[in-house]
């Protein structure tokens, strides 16, 4: 059959993802999750509809392989949804492409550097509660993929004496990163300074990250400790593997975000 067209008398259906994300309610929680990693009771509040109706839209989103959810290591009870970036992006590719070959999908242009005319520099802060792993993958990999135009800093709630060796390890084998020098370093040292993002990825240390001057974007991305899956480092280390790989994708979602910011505010 020719692209683009259906035997006469029938009505080509549209895509799955066109018919998950039209429904005004399931693409309000697209839209929010797009944002930051929530739970159920705090999309409730966000989108004002009922739990039991909150609740069966995202089921079916889950279904749908657009949304993940996952245990809260902060209260068991709980569980963080996630959207899958990726997958919608691929999923609305193909949704564009049934439509015509002719949609495709355009690169963000780059964060320009804070010294060209009429810009600045946007402030990023990752946490976690250790700083030893987490946070310090996302500090290390925004500095890397921004060259510079973004200022990244990170810090834990209850920092620990020094980067845990797969930190280092894999931030060196995967991305020739080398933070071998670098020391975990405690929020209260950062009481007063101003940022544009604040983004956990502890549920623990979203619980305690405190407030910031000139009220920053507050994102959360529900990560697992990796260094809770081994009793040793070669354990633990394909733990850590996967870790930076989920961070490096939410990085590469970020970084349309800030430039789309720093766009708006010159």
């Amino acid at each position: 059959m020719i692209w683009g067209m259906v035997p006469s008398g029938e009505v080509a259906a549209p895509p799955v993802f066109v018919r998950l994300a039209a429904h005004p309610l399931r693409w309000r929680l697209l839209t929010e999750l797009a944002h930051s990693d929530y739970r159920v009771r705090e999309l409730v509040t966000q989108v004002d509809q009922p739990q039991n109706l909150v609740s069966y839209h995202l089921r079916l989103l889950r279904d749908g392989g657009l949304v993940t959810a996952s245990r809260s290591s902060f209260d068991g009870r709980d569980s963080y949804y996630h959207l899958d970036l990726d997958r919608c992006a691929g999923a609305l590719t193909d949704s564009g492409a049934a439509l015509h070959p002719a949609v495709r999908q355009h690169a963000a242009p780059p964060i320009p550097s804070a010294g060209q005319e009429g810009s600045r520099q946007i402030d990023v802060l990752f946490v976690c509660t250790g700083n030893s792993a987490r946070s310090p993958i996302g500090e290390a990999l925004l500095r890397h993929y921004t060259a510079g135009h973004v200022s990244v800093t990170s810090a834990g709630s209850r920092p620990k004496p020094s980067l845990h060796p797969n930190t280092i390890r894999v931030l060196r084998d995967t991305f020739d990163i080398d933070v071998a020098d670098q020391q975990p370093r405690h929020l209260d040292t950062l009481t007063g300074r101003g940022f544009d993002y604040v983004i956990t990825l502890c549920d623990r240390a979203r619980e305690v990250c405190p407030e910031f001057a000139h009220h920053p974007r507050r994102i959360h991305w529900s990560i697992p400790d990796p260094a809770a899956a081994g009793d040793t480092d070669q354990a633990s280390y394909p733990a850590f593997q996967r870790t930076a790989a989920d961070i490096d994708t939410r990085i590469g979602h970020l970084l349309p975000v800030l430039a789309a910011i720093h766009r708006k505010e010159v």
